[in-house]
């Protein structure tokens, strides 16, 4: 089981490096001690609350004007604003 999550974030993409115009499905959610202003138990909660769950599918609809942040984000049938630096916790393929 964890040889296959390995292999997972090997090919996935940060859904905070994506694009607009970007779609993928969520692999799972990995955030980093340090990357976001949450521990990482926190931030993983609250992704999860925001509909960000293992298969998901998810889009980049559109990016802010300076350093292209906060991005708005299709999840299933919702759409959320969110900073890139928590975006970066969100690994798609």
């Amino acid at each position: 089981m964890e040889l296959r999550q390995i292999d997972a974030t090997d090919r996935s993409l940060s859904l905070g490096e994506a694009r607009r115009g970007y779609r993928g499905r969520v692999v799972c959610i990995l955030p980093i001690a340090g990357n976001g202003r949450l521990a990482p138990s926190e931030m993983e909660r609250r992704l999860i609350e925001m509909g960000f769950i293992e298969g998901v599918e998810v889009s980049v609809i559109h990016e802010g004007p300076f350093g292209r942040d906060p991005i708005a984000v299709r999840v299933g049938e919702a759409t959320v604003a969110m900073r890139r630096r928590d975006a970066m916790a969100i690994l798609t393929e």
